[in-house]
């Protein structure tokens, strides 16, 4: 949990945790009303904006920083928004929000990705399985037009189960 977060917010967490769904606790932590696991989110300049049953939508506002030396942003980082994504959207589905794990993750690089442009990732859960769960993932930019898909294959982290 965030060094900021204060044995009261804990305990909101905590039963958060325990009590809503998937998407309501991913609505949560779009709404702020969780401290932040980690400071990825801001490090890499995402931001849940939608969450419904098997569907997320992400804003994402790389930075310069997440570049590689040719000045787009690195491939690396790309995966990463795709993989939270597709994470999201299965995580979605379940009665109690469970992290998952990806087993695969297929990417197809359509177009260069610039920094400092605010793009929309959306994450769909085509195979809401009980063991294991298909997701895709579209990254697109502000005109809707696509620069990078995924497809993967997750599982629920049991080491999370309730």
């Amino acid at each position: 949990m965030s060094v900021e977060a204060s044995p009261e917010d804990l305990r909101e967490a905590a039963d958060l945790w325990n009590t809503l769904s998937g998407v309501e606790f991913i609505r949560a932590m779009r709404d702020r009303r969780l401290p932040e696991i980690s400071d990825i989110s801001d490090y890499i300049g995402q931001v849940v904006t939608v969450a419904e049953p098997g569907r997320v939508e992400i804003s994402w506002t790389p930075a310069e920083k997440l570049c590689n030396p040719g000045g787009i942003v690195h491939g690396g980082y790309i995966a990463m928004i795709l993989d939270n994504a597709v994470c999201l959207a299965a995580s979605s589905t379940c009665d109690r929000f469970l992290p998952m794990l990806t087993l695969n993750l297929n990417i197809d690089y359509l177009r260069g990705v610039r920094s400092g442009e605010t793009y929309t990732v959306t994450g769909t859960c085509v195979h809401p399985g009980r063991t294991r769960m298909v997701s895709n993932a579209v990254l697109a930019d502000a005109g809707g037009r696509p620069l990078a898909q995924a497809s993967a294959s997750v599982i629920p982290n049991k080491a999370f189960a309730r």
